[in-house]
């Protein structure tokens, strides 16, 4: 890690009294090589053995603030006014928008019995993932549902029938289907389009620009780029930093840069490896948090900065 302009100041200040600049240079080169300093300002859903809640971490892996959901919340999205929005799938269950602080600001209750993944659209309408039956539901600001499209999955018990869900730019619906393993494109009328099946726990697939798609595959303990015809063009996983204790890939999120994201669930290996940690392309770990004191586990984790 470079030394930044600040630092060179303060050394140049040592040496101008006279003062030995060795301890600074060792503090300063203790905590270059501390991997588990993060780099990244952060906001995560813990869950599993430790409270459920939503947490933000300075970039010193410091606590800003937390809130506690009305009911289970696993995933959730930064909104680009700052702003949180989340589902909540408890009794009743829905999808809020709250504030950085908390606030709530916008709140839809659905009548279907688990909602646990959500999407807002560049319309302003929010796209809710409801289970029991398994659509994907539309709704305006007011609350009114302007849509509603049909999924498809062999999952017949309805907590594990869908979790992240996004609008495409072509109007068709890419869906993570949890408990059966598998991704669908589906047109607006439910018709599916395209699919990439066997993928243990499938929590979230983000269409890329090249048209390739990432998948977090779960209890494979890997994420995945696959193309159009259904060919692996890159993965990750364990094999490739053992160091890492992969045990559920919970969530990714592609930076500006073309960076991974990664959510490590660490569901039954509780105080072992990393949390979430940033991969680049050529598969180098560029930065990894894994503050075991502070969670026991997270499942979905975002950078804000």
């Amino acid at each position: 890690m470079p030394i930044s302009r600040r630092s060179l100041v303060r050394l140049g200040a040592l040496a101008l009294t006279g003062l030995s600049v060795e301890p600074f240079l060792a503090k300063f080169h203790a905590r270059s090589q501390n991997e588990d300093v993060s780099r990244h300002k952060i906001l995560f859903f813990e869950y599993g053995k430790g409270p459920n809640r939503l947490v933000e971490l300075d970039e010193f892996g410091k606590l800003v603030w937390e809130h506690k959901p009305p009911s289970i919340a696993v995933m959730f999205e930064v909104l680009a006014n700052g702003n949180v929005l989340y589902a909540y799938g408890g009794k009743p269950t829905g999808a809020r928008e709250v504030t950085c602080k908390g606030k709530e600001v916008w709140n839809y209750v659905s009548k279907c019995p688990q909602v646990l993944g959500c999407s807002r659209l560049d319309n302003g309408n929010t796209l809710l993932a409801e289970q029991g039956p398994c659509q994907a539901v539309e709704v305006d600001p007011m609350g009114k549902v302007v849509r509603v499209t049909p999924l498809t999955t062999t999952e017949k018990g309805y907590h594990l029938q869908v979790r992240n869900i996004h609008k495409l730019q072509n109007g068709n619906i890419l869906s993570a289907h949890e408990g059966e393993g598998a991704v669908r494109e589906v047109d607006p009328v439910g018709k599916v389009v395209w699919e990439y099946t066997g993928v243990e726990n499938a929590g979230d697939a983000q269409r890329l620009k090249n048209g390739n798609t990432l998948i977090s595959c779960g209890t494979q303990k890997r994420v995945i780029e696959v193309t159009p015809e259904k060919q692996i063009a890159w993965e990750f996983g364990t094999k490739d930093a053992p160091e890492l204790n992969i045990t559920w890939v919970s969530s990714i999120q592609v930076l500006p840069n073309g960076n991974l994201i990664v959510g490590n669930f660490l569901r039954n290996q509780e105080g072992k490896g990393a949390h979430a940690f940033e991969v680049n392309r050529a598969k180098k770990v560029l930065w990894k948090w894994s503050d075991h004191q502070l969670i026991s586990s997270l499942t979905t984790v975002r950078v804000v900065e």
